[in-house]
């Protein structure tokens, strides 16, 4: 089971993760990501996008 994990800082500059375990919702992050940015979450690689910090374990 896939698992995609967001980390992103709060306005009061504390960091929250989110954990994505439901396949439908990982499969609509993946399809607004930039083609090559989820080649690189797929190989389980931390990717930067905006200002999120974000990782597909699998």
């Amino acid at each position: 089971m896939a698992v995609l994990i967001r980390r992103f800082k709060l306005a009061t500059g504390q960091t929250k993760e989110d954990r994505i375990i439901e396949k439908d919702r990982i499969e609509r992050y993946l399809g607004m990501f930039e083609r090559e940015d989820v080649k690189q979450l797929q190989t389980g690689q931390k990717v930067m996008i905006e200002k999120d910090e974000w990782q597909l374990l699998p």
